[in-house]
């Protein structure tokens, strides 16, 4: 079976987040946690968790990142566990029953995200749709065939050079301008 994990490949999620997941945690989507929230009341670091954030279960903390792992049933049960203790302590689930039946529905949602090449790479983006409704639109990126220069090549790259006929392409930003409202 397949289970995410949260991955880390710089420090930024340390930064963004409050409390950040530590790298190697099992992992749920997370979005349950805002059902009850306005997202447009949320700020800093609450709004970038809403927007990109993944549940590492151990921390229940976010991870900008999490990647598809092999799992065994003892992970498989020890994830549950531990993600109905966290459901008990933070959220108040009112026995262990409901704590454990809501772990089970978000650990068998994160297997059908995990429906993935092993080691593909998952991250989310959550937004409102006209409604009030809460979406979330998850991207993957998967890993290039073995026998590239290092792990971060192994996904290609973040960004793309690309040849232009227009010429040479002077950019310049007024600060002052942007500032004050302005267009430069």
């Amino acid at each position: 079976m397949k289970l995410l994990r949260t991955i880390r490949l710089d420090p930024s999620d340390a930064l963004v987040f409050q409390p950040p997941a530590e790298p190697g945690e099992w992992a749920v989507g997370g979005g349950f946690l805002f059902w009850d929230q306005d997202p447009a009341d949320l700020t800093g670091k609450d709004r970038v968790a809403f927007r990109s954030g993944l549940l590492g279960i151990a921390s229940f903390g976010w991870s900008t990142l999490v990647a598809v792992a092999e799992a065994s049933a003892d992970d498989w049960d020890a994830a549950l566990s531990q993600l109905a203790d966290q459901l008990q302590t933070h959220l108040g689930a009112p026995s262990r029953a409901a704590a454990e039946a809501a772990a089970e529905e978000e650990l068998r949602y994160a297997q059908t995200l995990a429906d993935h090449p092993t080691n593909t790479l998952i991250a989310v983006h959550r937004s409102l749709n006209e409604a009030g409704e809460i979406v979330e639109q998850f991207r993957t990126l998967s890993p290039r065939a073995p026998g590239t220069r290092s792990d971060m090549a192994r996904f290609g790259p973040a960004f793309t050079i690309v040849a232009s006929d227009e010429g040479e392409v002077e950019e310049a930003v007024d600060l002052v301008q942007v500032m004050q409202g302005s267009k430069p």
